[in-house]
């Protein structure tokens, strides 16, 4: 069961950290993606993170202002979100990869959390 915290409201400009845990079984040997979606508007991937925390892949749009990490002790991975913007806004999810590499496709994606909401302000 993936649970999502960390969403607000925030000003164009601030800063969130999303968090994701598993409250039913381990992250540790998964991949894990973040996604958004906003109102109106599919669903879409934003960054995913490697089991190790090595490698992590991001949507062209959030490079340089978002990082994705873990915490393997704390079994959580960690979306930091900078410079915020307002298209930035949507409920933002995570979930497991269910195939091996990284991928942002939401299809490759499954055991999603409900969502945490994001409100960038202008």
């Amino acid at each position: 069961q993936l649970v999502e915290s960390g969403g607000g409201l925030v000003q164009s400009g601030g800063s969130l950290r999303l968090s994701c845990t598993d409250t039913a079984s381990s992250l540790n040997n998964r991949i894990v993606g973040w996604f958004r979606q906003a109102p109106g508007k599919e669903r879409e991937g934003i960054s995913c993170i490697s089991t190790t925390g090595d490698r992590s892949l991001y949507r062209q749009s959030v490079k340089g202002r978002f990082t994705v990490s873990r915490d393997i002790a704390k079994n959580t991975v960690y979306l930091q979100m900078n410079d915020l913007k307002p298209d930035d806004t949507g409920v933002y999810y995570c979930a497991l990869f269910l195939g091996s590499g990284l991928s942002l496709g939401p299809e490759d994606h499954g055991f999603w959390g409900q969502g945490t909401q994001v409100t960038v302000s202008s």
